[in-house]
């Protein structure tokens, strides 16, 4: 029997709703999270598509959003359809849930949370209200899920009472992995193209390229606002690199299986999407030794940041120049996919940790 089987669940996302146009490796987890309840044979339904996101701390916008949420929490407290359970994902003093522990309360049902961030440095600042409410809901949390190790540290030390603290790998949304690539092709990035970290990832990997030996090749799968300064930083290599543009879903997993390996350098990557994705496929990972993107990586001796582009050059040139590395480096990889970042595995984590709680409730 499947483990969510008959359970109704309300799932909240209040950073960027599941059916956001914006393509963003939230909206991705959101709609994996999603896909993986309803695969354990529960009923989900969106409860609100209500966003609450403050990218520049911004007071008045802050308070208009408060009564949003107001609103909306009082609406869904008379009409929210019967449920079991409330799961917020992604929770952090940017996007606060303001919605899911009133209504939660009210209606006398556990909630949950994926991805939620305790950032004492945030109670002051633009943003201090919205860190102060992130905190809030944090608390309210009968269990907070976790991804990486980087915020599994400040949320056991901030645990409110009994609150369970679990660990849920990031997964993707396969049962089975996919075909492994014969790793003969060229170099893959894949990354949206905006400003900020993105842009930075880029900056790094334009850097790097000129300290690579061989004749090597590069594509680039990505779009976004920034590509013309992306496409300026890689024009001193001519056509030696070549742009996908976005790629559908098919398109990308065709792109991994014919790539010889994935390289991304990961600035202030939570952890990464596209580093499972790569992996799945067999390919070796070229990036740097970064909080987040570590927890999903094989481990390989990755450069750290502060050894700049002249070492991921040199890390990208040892798996360049040996075939029978990449071979064994990609079939580790998926070994770890398949054994910790694939659905079953992510199923049981979660419904092992919920099932009880909502029994404490019946």
């Amino acid at each position: 029997m499947q483990p969510g089987a008959g359970k109704r669940v309300a799932f909240y996302a209040p950073m960027k709703p599941p059916h956001h146009p914006v393509p963003s490796g939230d909206r991705e987890i959101a709609r994996n999270l999603i896909g993986l309840l309803t695969a354990s044979g529960a009923e989900v339904q969106l409860a609100s598509d209500q966003r609450i996101y403050d990218k520049h701390g911004d007071a008045a916008l802050q308070a208009s959003l408060r009564n949003q949420a107001e609103a909306e929490a009082e609406r869904l407290i008379r009409g929210l359809p019967e449920a079991d359970l409330w799961v917020s994902y992604h929770n952090y003093y940017k996007a606060p849930d303001l919605i899911g522990p009133a209504v939660a309360r009210a209606r006398g049902i556990p909630y949950v949370q994926i991805e939620s961030t305790r950032a004492k440095k945030r109670l002051t600042g633009p943003w201090a209200g919205f860190a102060e409410a992130a905190h809030a809901a944090a608390d309210a949390a009968a269990a907070i899920f976790y991804f990486t190790e980087q915020d599994h540290f400040a949320l056991d030390r901030d645990r409110c009472g009994g609150q369970a603290v679990a660990h849920l790998p990031p997964f993707l949304p396969l049962y089975r992995l996919p075909e492994a690539s014969p790793l003969d092709g060229p170099m893959l990035t894949a990354g949206m193209m905006r400003q900020g970290d993105k842009l930075a990832s880029y900056q790094i990997i334009s850097e790097m390229l000129s300290y690579l030996p061989g004749d090597w090749r590069l594509d680039i799968a990505g779009d976004g606002p920034a590509r013309g300064d992306v496409e300026t930083l890689m024009a001193p290599y001519g056509d030696k690199v070549r742009f996908l543009g976005q790629l559908s879903r098919a398109e990308l997993a065709a792109a991994y299986g014919n790539a010889g390996l994935f390289l991304w350098p990961g600035v202030n990557e939570a952890f990464g999407m596209v580093y499972l994705e790569a992996q799945a496929h067999g390919l070796p990972i070229a990036a740097q030794d970064r909080p987040g993107v570590r927890d999903v990586l094989l481990p390989a001796g990755y450069p750290a940041p502060e050894q700049g582009p002249e070492a991921l050059a040199a890390f990208t040139a040892g798996l360049l120049a040996n075939p029978a590395l990449r071979v064994e480096a990609g079939r580790h990889a998926r070994n770890l996919i398949s054994s910790r970042h694939l659905a079953p595995a992510a199923a049981r984590r979660f419904w092992a940790t919920v099932l009880p709680l909502m029994e404490t409730r019946a």
